[in-house]
């Protein structure tokens, strides 16, 4: 495979886990994956954001993440995010200390 393939193919890869994240697992929370996985949607629009700077584009946070959730990140947290439970906190706290 060259590497352009590579590139197309993470790239690929990369939108499908987007999409998958942002409109067909919109039930499960940030705090979940952080609790599951280590990391989330936030971590994601960070690691764009940072993929970004490191090719020359300046980039904030706000503006990963409206480019990762595909909408203001406020707005997206009105729409989608839930109050974080008793129990997801504990395994945060766990999982995180």
């Amino acid at each position: 495979m060259d590497e352009q393939t590579r590139i197309e193919i993470e790239a690929a890869a990369f939108r499908r886990l987007q999409k998958h994240l942002m409109e067909e697992r919109l039930d499960v929370q940030n705090i979940d994956m952080m609790n599951l996985t280590g990391f989330c949607r936030n971590c994601l629009s960070r690691w764009y954001q940072e993929a970004a700077n490191a090719h020359g584009i300046e980039m904030d946070k706000d503006a990963g993440r409206e480019a990762f959730y595909g909408m203001p990140f406020a707005e997206w947290k009105d729409k989608y995010q839930t109050e974080a439970t008793g129990d997801q906190q504990a395994a945060f706290a766990k999982s995180h200390p």
